[in-house]
């Protein structure tokens, strides 16, 4: 799928990754093609569907979900989950399993504050369409228009950016910069060093040729967001997207900022690959690709609002044409799986997924069935190949959805 948070590309990836900032060491996600993936979890789902495909949320279906939720813990290592799943005429779902904090023994709780990796892009991808709509940039725009240096930044468009078809390496592929974040990974990183790691590197392809996703696209987006609103991208984010969708556990954080209460996070995308707590690891990094922090509450929200472009009182965040231009979601390389304008669709869910060290989630929304999915975890640690959101996302929609099942199969980058 995505990783959301920079998840460091490990290495020089060649399948493509949805969703999630890759780092090096942290198994970037990239779509690897139909396939069974070792430990996926086969669930049997229960007779009696809705009219719109969902389940009722019977003691039984609650039964089988946390079932499901216990085994994928177990078998990927999981400390600490929290789910959240509503529909409106079917129930909701809303627990927290296992632990926030492995030294004390403090239990996961759904008020917890969490780091939110890749899904930043959804944040900062609705900054530039509200742009859009104001005129200021226009989605065909070049993105040198804007910020000088970009290689082909004369052809690449701000629409290739943001739907990963620009060509541009990744920066967290860098081998140079996976030494300098994983040597200390509480140093901060501005966005013109990001950009200097990418650019040390050839083109990938000429604009537009094919999807490949990238988290320098979005570095870019963030000194256009910026460059054409005049202010810095926290700033404009909070005003045009947090503050009218009513999201005030939601920010940018400033440094290696973290309220409590929140959930430790770990990770073994370290530079001995030992296992080490992140939570006051730097997030800087990722930036507009991934460095925001949020909670559940606050994505349950989210998860309509970016979907459907209408906020909670019925007032619209972006245009029509804006929202149209950000769900037309070309294929990408995996059967059932489209990316638009910072945002995926898998089998009917809209949304994304995000992955930073410590740190995975998932916040996606069925419009057939108005069924809100998020996921919390305080690990993003590979079970043999497949980010643990993705195989909480697949176990949890095969029991309550069995005909969209959040089925993106992916594979780590090379380490």
């Amino acid at each position: 799928m995505t990783h959301v948070c920079p998840r460091l590309r490990r290495g020089v990836a060649t399948a493509t990754a949805v969703g999630i900032l890759v780092v090096p060491l942290a198994g970037g996600t990239a779509f690897a093609g139909p396939h069974v993936r070792p430990g996926a979890v086969s669930v049997t789902a229960p007779p009696g569907l809705s009219p719109t495909g969902v389940r009722t949320l019977s003691p039984d279906v609650v039964r089988q979900l946390d079932q499901a939720v216990l085994r994928v813990m177990r078998q990927a290592g999981v400390p600490g989950v929290t789910v959240g799943l509503w529909t409106p005429d079917q129930g909701q779902y809303v627990k927290s399993f296992g632990v926030a904090d492995k030294t004390t023994g403090r239990k996961m709780s759904p008020d917890l504050y969490m780091r939110i990796g890749s899904e930043t892009k959804t944040f900062t991808v609705t900054a530039l369409l509200h742009l859009v709509d104001r005129h200021k940039v226009g989605l065909d725009d070049p993105v040198g228009k804007y910020v000088g240096g970009v290689p082909n930044g004369d052809r690449i468009t701000l629409r290739q950016l943001a739907g990963m078809r620009s060509g541009l390496p990744d920066y967290t592929a860098d081998a140079g910069f996976r030494k300098a974040l994983t040597s200390d990974p509480r140093r901060p990183f501005t966005p013109k060093q990001l950009l200097a790691y990418a650019f040390k590197h050839p083109v990938l392809f000429p604009p537009g040729r094919k999807f490949d996703y990238s988290n320098t696209n979005l570095i870019l987006l963030g000194l256009v967001v910026q460059k054409a609103s005049g202010r810095q991208l926290a700033d404009y984010v909070g005003t045009h997207v947090l503050r009218p969708a009513g999201l005030d556990q939601t920010f940018f954080p400033a440094g290696a900022q973290f309220p409590r209460p929140h959930a430790q996070g770990y990770t073994n995308q370290t530079a001995n690959g030992e296992v080490r707590d992140a939570a006051d690891w730097d997030p800087s990094w990722g930036w507009a690709a991934g460095a925001m922090v949020s909670n559940l509450d606050d994505l349950r929200v989210w998860a309509r609002t970016v979907a459907t472009g209408v906020l909670p009182d019925g007032a619209r965040l972006i245009s029509p044409a804006s929202q149209k231009e950000r769900l037309t979601t070309p294929p990408t390389s995996v059967p059932g799986a489209g990316y638009g304008l910072g945002i995926f669709d898998v089998r009917g869910w809209i949304g994304h997924n995000g992955s930073l060290p410590g740190y995975e989630s998932l916040t996606v929304y069925l419009p057939s069935a108005r069924t809100t999915l998020v996921l919390l975890l305080n690990s993003d640690i590979d079970d043999k190949g497949t980010e643990p959101s993705t195989l909480l996302g697949e176990a949890i929609t095969k029991i309550v959805t069995p005909g969209h099942v959040f089925d993106l199969p992916a594979r780590a980058a090379a380490r």
